[in-house]
């Protein structure tokens, strides 16, 4: 295990991290390391925890992850990649967490993930670019929590709760006056039944 996070360390990843061959956690999350991730980590065969969070880390995110086949935890969230994510659904569902949320250039391909799976990333253009998400969805899901949510998803999220929201008393207030229209002709049913009787 090696746990670095939060000591204000700079500079790139060294391009001999890969020579760490028995990692299993790797934590150097808020840094301010810069640089691209070296192509050697692609070698540590057993990482199973990996968090580069909040650094300046740039560069296209390495498709070598897909291929850890024990890796369950990768943050790569609050940095400045770009490009299009490399990773198909397949190995986002192996996963336990992913995050990627907070880098504003890179966006995902939306015929191979779904909105649905937020991201808190925008799709990508056709070319390649992430695409401006619509201003109403903007101001809901890019301020707070942007590597939870993601974008056009939060919004269907909100419009699909207030439907519910607003059936919800619609049929509460009809059971109740079913109920209360049940129970007074059971009254007045009662009296005349007790008149006839009488």
């Amino acid at each position: 295990m090696l746990n670095l996070s939060s000591n204000a360390l700079t500079g790139e990843i060294p391009t001999n991290f890969g020579d760490l061959i028995s990692l299993k956690n790797v934590s150097l999350g808020s840094n301010s390391l810069s640089g691209s991730i070296p192509d050697s980590m692609s070698a540590i065969p057993g990482l199973v925890h990996v968090d580069l969070s909040s650094n300046q880390l740039n560069g296209t995110i390495p498709r070598f992850f897909s291929e850890m086949k024990h890796l369950r935890y990768l943050n790569l969230a609050n940095n400045e990649f770009h490009g299009v994510l490399p990773f198909n659904v397949t190995f986002l569902k192996r996963l336990d967490v992913f995050k990627v949320g907070a880098n504003s250039n890179l966006c995902y391909n939306h015929t191979i993930l779904s909105s649905k799976l937020k991201l808190g990333i925008a799709p990508c253009d056709k070319h390649g670019l992430p695409m401006s998400p619509p201003p109403a969805k903007d101001s809901s899901g890019g301020d707070s929590e942007s590597d939870s949510s993601d974008y056009g998803d939060s919004s269907e999220d909100d419009s699909s709760n207030k439907g519910g929201k607003h059936h919800g008393p619609n049929k509460v207030v009809l059971g109740v006056a079913i109920g209360l229209s049940s129970i007074v002709f059971l009254i007045v049913f009662l009296i005349l039944l007790s008149k006839r009787c009488g």
